[in-house]
């Protein structure tokens, strides 16, 4: 059982560090653009395609694929399993939804850093990705409202974001001294308030392309920081959203090495999967 448990933390700390480093590229790259270096906005597909251009871009890439689908698991047994000890109140629920849609999300990300491995990615971009599911829910009886309830959850999960960088609560979740606490936490601070504007961006676009029924609308992370350059003081925005973008990738490989992770053992894997199944 004490390997099992071993094996379940050692694949969640290379999830939170895969997951910063696909942050600390889309911050870098960011931020390369905002200095007119040649980079350019892109999402989490755009960085992982970055680093596979890189030498030795697919070993590092087959190791990013094993810690996205190792984040997904984690972030799938907080939400079933209740790791986190969040309890079953209305903004626990709401946090538990949010974590195993994030458990979705990395495991489409591992897919295809699986598929730039193989060779058999379609080289379709994180913004087309966006509409074209947008495009199928509108198409969907009540579509207009399904497109508006995720912009609605996106914007809820920007507020949560931005009450994390205010609160810093994500320290209860860490174990480490003052003197290490003392650069976590600014950074993770930083990183929560960039994520929150991106996430803020990308639901008041997913609201407008739900009022006008138009998917072309729709944007994912690479557009909304695209979006924010065009805006008065859009290029100093924009920087300083890149800066916390790379932040919080930074922030996750602290988050890799000193977050409190309480890996459940094969009994609770069964009793939680057991509990679902009779829920369902």
């Amino acid at each position: 059982m004490l390997a099992h448990r071993n094996r379940l933390e050692l694949l969640a700390r290379l999830g939170y560090a895969a997951r910063g480093l696909v942050s600390l590229l889309i911050g870098s790259l960011a931020l390369l653009a905002a200095a007119g270096q040649g980079g350019e906005a892109t999402g989490s597909k755009g960085a992982l395609q970055a680093l596979f251009s890189q030498q030795w871009g697919t070993a590092l890439l087959v190791a990013v694929a094993l810690g996205l689908f190792g984040f997904a698991l984690w972030r799938a047994i907080q939400s079933l399993l209740d790791a986190d000890g969040l309890g079953g109140s209305w903004r626990a629920i709401a946090t538990r939804t949010g974590q195993i849609v994030s458990a979705a999300v990395y495991v489409s990300l591992g897919i295809f850093a699986v598929s730039l491995i193989m060779g058999t990615s379609s080289g379709g971009g994180e913004e087309q990705a966006t509409r074209d599911w947008t495009r199928w829910l509108l198409r969907r009886p009540f579509g207009r409202w399904l497109v508006g309830a995720v912009g609605l959850a996106v914007l809820g999960a920007s507020i949560g974001m931005f009450t994390k960088a205010w609160t810093a609560s994500f320290r209860k979740h860490l174990s480490c001294g003052r003197t290490v606490a003392a650069w976590v936490i600014p950074l993770g601070r930083a990183g929560y308030a960039a994520r929150a504007v991106v996430f803020l961006v990308i639901g008041g676009f997913l609201l407008v392309a739900a009022w006008q029924s138009d998917p072309s609308e729709a944007r994912g992370l690479g557009g909304a920081l695209l979006a924010l350059q065009e805006q008065p003081f859009g290029r100093f925005l924009f920087a300083l959203v890149a800066l916390g973008l790379a932040a919080f990738g930074a922030f996750e490989f602290a988050e890799a090495a000193y977050r409190r992770i309480a890996a459940p053992n094969e009994a609770d894997l069964v009793k939680g999967t057991l509990s679902s199944m009779r829920d369902s």
